[in-house]
C-alpha cells in the first residue's frame, strides 16, 4: 500500500475523504496538521480530505482538559504545517502554540464565537434552591468562556468554513478542494441540526442537569437550560451543600435524569441523582472517542446523544 493509499484509507475510517463523498486530492506532499483534541481532528480531516495528514495530541480515552505534552508532542507541534487548537481549553497546548508554533497555530475559538456560561441565576421566578444551585455552579468561573462549541453543530460548521480558509493559506493549490469539503461538512452538520431541533422540540423537561457544564451551546441551540454540577471544569468537585442544592433543583423542576459523561468520573453526578431519587444516563461531550463510544465519529455520537436526551428529557 502506498503512503497516499494508506492516508486515504485512514481518512475513510475516520468518516472523511472519498468514503463519505468528501472531495479530496493528493497534490504532492500532504500538509501535516496537528489538532488539540478529537472534534478539531475530525473537522480537520473532513475539510482537508486527502490533502492533509491529521493527528491528535490527545490520545483516545484521555481527558482532553488535562492534556500534558511529552517532548515528542512538542516536537510534533513545532514541525506541523498547521496546529489547530482551542485557546484556553488545554493550557499546555496554549503554551506550545505560543512558543513552538507562533506562525502556524490557528485558534478555532476565533470562528466559534465563544461566550461565557449562561447566568441562569439571573432568571426571574426561580426558587431559592435554584438560585443557590446556579450560583454555586458558576461562582468560580467569573470571566470564563464556555469552550464546548462543537456540541452546537452550527458553530462547528462555521469552524469548518474558517478552517478551509486557513488550510488554503498554507496550500493555495488545494483551496477549491477545501472549500468543497467544508461545504459538504456544513451540509452534514446542518442536517444533524435539523434532526436535533426536531427531536428536542417537544420535551416535557427543559432543564438539563449534567456532570459538568459542557452542554451550554447545545442547550442554547435547542431550548434546554443546562445546569452543570461541577461547572466548566470536570475535575472541580462542588461542596456537599452545593450538591444538595442541585438535588433540590432536580426535584423542584421535575427532572427525571441526571447525566454522567464519558471520560469523566461519574461520582458527583451519581451522588446528586441518588439524593434526588432519579436515574442517571450517559451523555457524551465528544471530547474524545474510545472503543466504548456510542458511535464511530462525531455525527454518530451526536445522534446517540439525541436518542439519550429524547428519553431522559421525555421528548415526544
Amino acid at each position: 500500500m502506498t503512503a497516499a493509499t494508506a492516508s486515504a484509507a485512514a481518512l475513510a475510517l475516520a468518516g472523511c475523504g472519498s468514503a463519505d463523498g468528501t472531495a479530496g486530492s493528493t497534490g504532492g506532499e500532504d500538509l501535516t496538521v496537528v489538532a488539540g483534541f478529537y472534534p478539531l481532528e475530525w473537522a480537520a480531516q473532513r475539510v482537508g480530505g486527502d490533502r492533509v495528514d491529521v493527528s491528535s495530541l490527545t490520545p483516545p480515552g484521555a481527558e482532553a482538559h488535562d492534556l500534558e505534552l511529552a517532548p515528542r508532542d512538542v516536537a510534533a507541534v513545532a514541525d506541523a504545517d498547521l496546529l489547530v487548537y482551542l485557546g484556553g481549553f488545554q493550557p499546555a497546548l496554549d503554551e506550545a502554540a505560543q512558543n513552538e508554533a507562533a506562525d502556524t497555530a490557528w485558534d478555532a475559538g476565533q470562528a466559534a464565537d465563544l461566550v461565557p456560561p449562561a447566568e441562569e441565576a439571573a432568571h426571574e421566578g426561580e426558587t431559592a434552591a435554584e438560585h443557590d444551585a446556579h450560583a454555586h455552579a458558576h461562582a468560580h468561573e467569573e470571566g470564563a468562556v464556555d469552550p464546548h462549541f462543537w456540541l452546537d453543530p452550527v458553530r462547528l460548521a462555521s469552524v469548518g468554513d474558517a478552517l478551509a480558509e486557513r488550510l488554503a493559506e498554507a496550500d493555495p493549490e488545494g483551496a477549491a478542494t477545501y472549500e468543497r469539503n467544508a461545504a459538504a461538512l456544513r451540509a452534514d452538520l446542518e442536517a444533524l441540526d435539523t434532526e436535533m431541533r426536531t427531536g428536542l422540540a417537544g420535551c416535557a423537561v427543559d432543564t438539563l442537569v449534567t456532570g459538568h457544564d459542557a452542554f451550554g451551546y447545545l442547550g442554547d441551540r435547542y431550548g434546554l437550560e443546562v445546569v452543570g454540577i461541577s461547572g466548566l471544569s470536570p475535575s472541580a468537585e462542588p461542596a456537599p451543600a452545593a450538591q444538595a442544592e442541585i438535588a433540590e433543583l432536580v426535584r423542584e423542576r421535575g427532572v427525571t435524569t441526571v447525566y454522567t459523561e464519558t471520560l469523566v468520573d461519574p461520582a458527583v453526578a451519581e451522588t446528586v441523582a441518588s439524593e434526588a431519587g432519579v436515574r442517571t444516563a450517559v451523555l457524551d461531550p465528544i471530547e474524545g472517542l474510545t472503543d466504548e463510544s456510542a458511535g464511530g465519529d462525531y455525527l454518530e455520537v451526536m445522534r446517540a446523544n439525541l436518542a439519550t436526551l429524547q428519553e431522559g428529557q421525555s421528548c415526544s
